[in-house]
């Protein structure tokens, strides 16, 4: 191992001793890594597409099939909580994503929870200015301006964001009579305006990994009369997003990312709680029905996050999810967050020391107050070289046209794991040298 190597994985080693959330590594099935040994042994740098799976989940699952459903069978949705899963997972989650008991509910796609989200924040919006009721200074909505009030029917989104975002907020906007702008997330702050009902915005940006102005978007938001809705599919579990702290409306977010839930696990729709009783879901369900098993011809909301579920819960790929959240019993999202920011910076500066310069350029912020918890590269041949990557036991991603992706999940990852990573990649751009795209 040349110096350089030698120095980088010495401070790895050191940086993995102290590491106060090391331990949480064996609660997850990983391959062992020796780094002496570059042939077995899987650095898995993807968890901000698919988590790993919590050492835990398998012997539950069992027990959920063996027992519940295969002994207990119909008598499970009272004597094992199936019925009550949703919010009870739901206040698992809320707790790492600062949002206080009875305001997130688990079910469904990040998609049909988008639709949710959007259609719903503007039913609330246009109700507000229909009957004069902007909001008064020191609620959500901010302070109140006369001149604002009238119409809401304009919708903001993220002109970055995740394809299928957009593509919601635009059907949305044809259900409500709303026109749809594509806007900067950076720039909604200024360019919510009279007319806007709502902003969907992602906190962090899928591609780059940039982290965006959360407090400040929502409070600009709020200024203009109008909502916000935060996807929070690539923040939350990877550092604090603080909903109630913030004053955020609604949110979305999946599951089998930071949170590792596992492929296809279900999806949460926070509803701020002074929202609740006026939130409109546009896909009112029997689940969501005040008396479900009253069998009503018409429909009668629940009150509280109840009213964010739709159908009959997804109970298996849910419980999987209930055991899969264990791993954060006694985890701070201070100390997640400062571990993320510690693996992304070492990762950037080994990759600096490692990777010949021009051959790749980094696209992820500096600042760490625009960081989350990726690094993206710009690399000419990024689907070859992430394919040999892949290859060689380094796991990372590769999004169209050119862009390597790193995602560092701090309750597993380790600076061993990043140093290898940035290593590997040196020497398969050595062996295959181009220039930036």
């Amino acid at each position: 191992m040349s110096e350089p190597h030698a120095t980088l994985a010495e401070e790895a080693a050191k940086l993995d001793a102290a590491d106060e959330l090391r331990a949480k590594r064996a609660e997850f099935v990983l391959d062992d890594i020796d780094n002496n040994d570059d042939i077995n042994g899987t650095v898995y740098l993807d968890g901000n597409s698919l988590g790993a799976l919590p050492a835990a989940v398998p012997a539950r699952l069992a027990d959920v099939i063996g027992r519940e459903w295969g002994r207990l069978r119909i008598r499970s949705w009272e004597e094992s909580g199936w019925w009550t899963a949703p919010e009870r997972i739901g206040d698992r989650i809320g707790r790492l994503v600062g949002a206080a008991p009875g305001q997130v509910v688990v079910g469904d796609s990040t998609s049909v929870n988008v639709f949710k989200a959007v259609v719903g924040a503007v039913r609330i919006a246009q109700a507000r200015a229909a009957g004069g009721e902007e909001p008064q200074e020191g609620t959500r909505g901010g302070t109140r301006d006369e001149s604002r009030e009238g119409t809401r029917d304009e919708i903001l989104v993220d002109e970055s964001t995740f394809p299928t975002d957009g593509y919601i907020a635009e059907s949305a906007a044809r259900m409500t009579g709303c026109t749809l702008r594509p806007v900067p997330a950076p720039d909604i702050a200024a360019a919510v305006g009279p007319r806007t009902a709502v902003a969907l915005v992602n906190h962090v940006d899928y591609r780059t990994g940039r982290l965006h102005d959360l407090p400040g978007t929502t409070a600009a938001v709020h200024a203009a009369g109008a909502l916000i809705v935060w996807d929070l599919c690539h923040s939350a579990g990877a550092l604090p997003v603080g909903l109630d702290a913030h004053g955020v409306d609604l949110a979305v977010g999946c599951t089998y990312k930071y949170l590792n839930g596992g492929p296809g696990s279900p999806a949460y729709l926070y509803v701020a709680r002074e929202h609740q009783p006026r939130f409109d879901s546009p896909l009112p369900g029997w689940n969501s029905h005040a008396d479900p098993f009253g069998m009503a011809p018409a429909y009668a909301p629940a009150d509280g996050a109840l009213r964010g579920r739709v159908g009959t819960p997804d109970i298996l790929s849910m419980l999987a999810l209930e055991a899969a959240l264990e791993v954060w019993d006694g985890v701070s999202p201070d100390a997640v967050r400062a571990k993320s920011l510690a693996l992304t910076d070492f990762f950037l500066r080994c990759v600096e020391t490692y990777v010949p310069a021009g051959r790749v350029e980094s696209v992820t912020p500096a600042a760490h107050h625009e960081r989350g918890s990726q690094v993206a590269l710009r690399c000419a041949d990024a689907g070859e070289v992430m394919a040999e990557l892949i290859r060689r036991g380094v796991v990372g991603d590769f999004r169209r046209p050119d862009i390597l992706r790193f995602g560092f999940t701090p309750l597993y990852t380790g600076f061993a794991d990043v140093e290898r990573a940035a290593r590997v990649l040196a020497e398969v751009l050595a062996e295959a040298p181009g220039e930036v795209a």
